[in-house]
């Protein structure tokens, strides 16, 4: 039974606000409730052991899903090997073949604000969600954040493939910036929309703000959808985008500009057999340098640099096995779960490295690429994958960072099968955070040239992306 709070913020729509405009569908006889009504007391199961935000998100999503398409809602078999499938649509979507859809809506397209929803945080009155947001600190507790944002994404993403049937899958995350510290007891504001369409794929951008109107947004995010045929786990084209405003062609442009980037990047993955192209040169000839000012470390420690440090010494890592309790609307583990564990072991591996409680700045580059299913023996490990002891240029939309010790951690989860001894990484995490009351920390080196070229692999893609919106 829920307690009086949890069902105040299921209940309120003055306290959350959803932008789903469509009728309850009567089927059989069975009414299925808008779940703002308070008659509703079947939420999924899997909504249970979940944030208030989330529980209503998927509360809403689940209802509008039958809503739409009735007995069709997708089974726990046609998500086998679905991030599998992402992948496969990202890395072969300038040529694969989509199939169109029959719906007339996707042939004219919809607005950004078609799929936009809001959502708000009742700090100052509810004292229940402020506790669960509130860390050790008295700030926010972002790992809470990072789950409302996979559910968030997940309501907008339906939104704009609603009417048509097609699988919608969480690709990754490109990233995620906070531009200022939060306030906690203040009542903040979570929105976003389909900001740009390709083919089969679709980036959303969400904001946190203390305002309902958007203005004076602290964080900014993007996450990449894909569009599955849900029996075929081919791509499938959906609805184009129809930017209405000037700020909406802005950030369609930038879509767009973000999703060449990324073919790019992964023509230019270097792999064996192939040719280097001119940038995998320039990653090679980094990693090479990155190599050689590790050797003296490598070869003789004890006169080494003491400001200096082989990765493998940042190292850590944990494990568990996927509870029922952190599954999805899809019978899998919650992508969102995912990410605030690996925020964590980032945050902590960041606190024992720098000897400072870190700043959490960004977070870049997150992938999906293999699902992770209830009962499966997670393994988490962490190490600091870079640091610019005399600080960066993150952006100027990033909180003020200027001359602060950054430090970039890599986040590694292992799907591991020890009655096969297999492991398969299921996604790569990468957090940046700043060290605020130390002056310097120490260089990272690698021990190998694997290591050499991950680090310079990302020094090249964050300082890519800094520059791409200030």
């Amino acid at each position: 039974m829920m307690s009086n709070s949890i069902r105040r913020i299921a209940n309120r729509t003055a306290i959350q606000r959803f932008y789903h405009r469509a009728a309850p569908l009567c089927k059989e006889g069975k009414t299925i409730n808008n779940p703002n009504d308070d008659e509703d007391d079947s939420p999924p199961i899997q909504t249970f052991n979940k944030s208030p935000i989330v529980q209503k998100l998927w509360k809403t999503r689940d209802w509008a899903k039958r809503r739409v398409m009735g007995e069709l809602t997708m089974g726990d078999d046609e998500y086998s090997s679905v991030s599998l499938a992402a992948t496969e649509v990202l890395a072969d979507n300038a040529t694969s073949e989509c199939r169109g859809s029959s719906s007339s809506v996707a042939k004219a397209g919809k607005t950004p604000q078609e799929s936009h929803v809001g959502i708000e945080y009742p700090f100052s009155t509810d004292r229940y969600l402020l506790e669960t947001y509130r860390n050790p600190w008295g700030e926010m507790r972002f790992g809470k954040i990072l789950e409302d944002l996979d559910a968030l994404a997940g309501n907008i993403a339906f939104n704009h493939v609603q009417g048509v049937h097609v699988m919608i899958v969480t690709a990754g995350v490109d990233r995620i910036r906070i531009r200022q510290r939060p306030k906690i007891g203040v009542d903040q504001y979570l929105s976003g929309k389909v900001t740009w369409v390709g083919s089969s794929s679709m980036e959303i951008r969400m904001v946190i703000s203390e305002c309902e109107d958007g203005t004076n947004e602290w964080l900014e995010s993007y996450f990449t959808f894909v569009t599955l045929d849900p029996v075929t786990k081919k791509s499938i084209k959906i609805c184009p985008l129809i930017p209405q405003t000037e700020e909406e062609r802005v950030h369609f442009e930038l879509g767009a500009v973000k999703a060449q980037a990324k073919k790019v990047a992964r023509r230019n993955k270097i792999q064996v057999g192939r040719p280097l192209s001119e940038e995998s040169l320039a990653i090679d000839i980094r990693a090479a340098e990155l190599l050689d000012a590790a050797g003296p470390l490598l070869r003789m420690p004890s006169l080494a640099d003491t400001s200096t440090i082989l990765m493998d010494a940042t190292a850590h890592s944990n494990a568990m096995v996927a509870q029922p309790q952190s599954r999805n609307l899809h019978d899998r583990i919650f992508g969102g779960f995912l990410m605030r564990r690996a925020f964590e072991l980032a945050f902590s591996t960041a606190y024992m490295f720098g000897g400072d409680r870190p700043l959490f700045l960004e977070v870049d580059d997150i992938s999906f690429d293999k699902p992770v299913d209830v009962g499966d023996l997670l393994v988490l490990k962490s190490r600091v994958l870079y640091t610019l002891p005399n600080g960066g240029d993150l952006g100027s939309y990033v909180m003020k960072h200027d001359g602060l010790p950054l430090v970039n951690v890599e986040v590694e989860a292992w799907v591991t099968v020890p009655e096969t001894m297999r492991a398969e990484v299921s996604n790569h995490f990468y957090f940046t955070f700043a060290l605020p009351n130390k002056s310097t920390c120490k260089m990272v080196l690698p021990s190998n040239i694997d290591q050499a070229r991950r680090q310079a692999s990302r020094l090249i893609a964050d300082e890519i992306q800094a520059g791409l919106r200030p």
